[in-house]
């Protein structure tokens, strides 16, 4: 990621445990094996990009795994943040799986999981046809 990117990306995070915990208590969430992705729309300015945090917890692994996992989902968001809502807070949690998931396939693993996620979500433009089609079968 370049300097530039990842300058710009440093202002999309969340950053505060309040605007965790708001996330959290008030956003809706939906969950794979891997990751559970919670979205909450901002009530200030709904034109403002969204934003993003990620909670990495001990179960993943020591130090240096877990800020692999983060480092990768970083990286994953911002390669998605054009499937992304404006005005929204994303928080990604990452489950104990992903850990394996990012060793086994790296970026892409993580990226696809993330991308379902945020084609699931509420308020996503892709949501709504994902609800009212069907599988092929």
């Amino acid at each position: 990621m370049s300097t530039l990117a990842s300058s710009r990306a440093k202002g999309r995070r969340l950053s505060r445990s309040t605007e965790f915990q708001r996330v959290y208590r008030q956003g809706r969430s939906k969950a794979n094996r891997y990751l559970v992705l919670y979205s909450f729309a901002r009530g200030d300015d709904a034109s403002e990009e969204s934003r993003f945090g990620v909670s990495v917890g001990r179960k993943v692994g020591n130090a240096v795994v877990r800020n692999k996992v983060k480092r990768t989902i970083r990286e994953a968001f911002s390669e998605l943040s054009d499937e992304l809502t404006d005005g929204l807070d994303y928080v990604v949690l990452a489950r104990s799986d992903s850990a394996d998931l990012v060793e086994r396939e790296g970026m892409q693993g993580i990226k696809q999981a993330l991308s379902e996620l945020i084609s699931a979500t509420p308020g996503t433009s892709s949501s709504s046809s994902d609800e009212t089609s069907s599988p092929n079968q």
